[in-house]
């Protein structure tokens, strides 16, 4: 399968990445991609930049290199009521929202907190995506998981970075295979993303196709292969 998009990045403004917006772009269109998604992570994530940039996102073209454009925000779940840290009149600006828990920003419960934690955020209707749901350190219900993405129409993120011999998450590819087991049972559409924080990572997605062919994941449960799918989840 073509995988034509990839819409979780970071560029300097995330503090711990290390490209701008035009050398992510440049290399999203060398390696093929129609769309590339670049989510800073919100104001809580240390180090990341301040609401300013996020109200000013409106100012970027939405084509570089050839390349459609969408500018949001990787949001850090705060605690178990599902609050995160940006506000609705700046969330609502978005072009895309992923929702993620992170080590800084939140204190993991036991796996029922955590799973409703997830539900609570997926009532958010502007939240689209669920980041990087298969960190080991936040143990979580994958059924109750995707169940709930399948009733708020919110896609599950197979992160290609929690795969990553160098990442920090733990048990990703056992977390992510229970995951794609229930969502291809009750037929729950998941999104592949880089996570990239350097322009050589942008559409790297070859941990994740690899967990992807040994369970025998369905092509058509994945919203890569095609932009207008893509968009079904951006306007709930």
């Amino acid at each position: 399968m073509k995988y034509v998009l990839d819409v979780h990045t970071h560029t300097i403004a995330s503090g711990h990445a290390y490209n701008t917006i035009k050398e992510m772009a440049q290399s999203a269109s060398e390696k093929g991609l129609e769309l590339l998604g670049i989510t800073e992570h919100a104001m809580k994530m240390p180090g990341t930049c301040h609401s300013f940039y996020f109200a000013n996102l409106k100012m970027l073209e939405r084509k570089m290199f050839g390349v459609e454009m969408l500018f949001g925000v990787e949001l850090n779940i705060l605690n178990q009521d599902g609050e995160v840290d940006m506000e609705e009149n700046l969330l609502k600006k978005m072009d895309i929202v992923i929702a993620s828990m992170h080590i800084p920003c939140f204190k993991s419960g036991t796996k029922e907190e955590n799973t409703q934690t997830y539900l609570k955020v997926m009532e958010n209707p502007y939240v689209n995506i669920i980041g990087h749901p298969d960190d080991g350190r936040f143990p979580v219900d994958y059924e109750q998981l995707v169940l709930g993405a399948k009733k708020h129409h919110v896609l599950l993120e197979v992160n290609n970075n929690s795969l990553d011999p160098r990442c920090t998450r733990e048990n990703g590819e056992e977390n992510v295979k229970t995951m794609l087991h229930y969502c291809k049972k009750y037929e729950v559409p998941v999104v592949v993303d880089s996570d990239a924080h350097t322009d050589a990572l942008v559409g790297c997605h070859c941990f994740a196709e690899k967990v992807i062919k040994e369970v025998d994941f369905p092509e058509e449960l994945i919203i890569n292969r095609s932009v207008e799918e893509l968009k079904k989840f951006l306007n709930k």
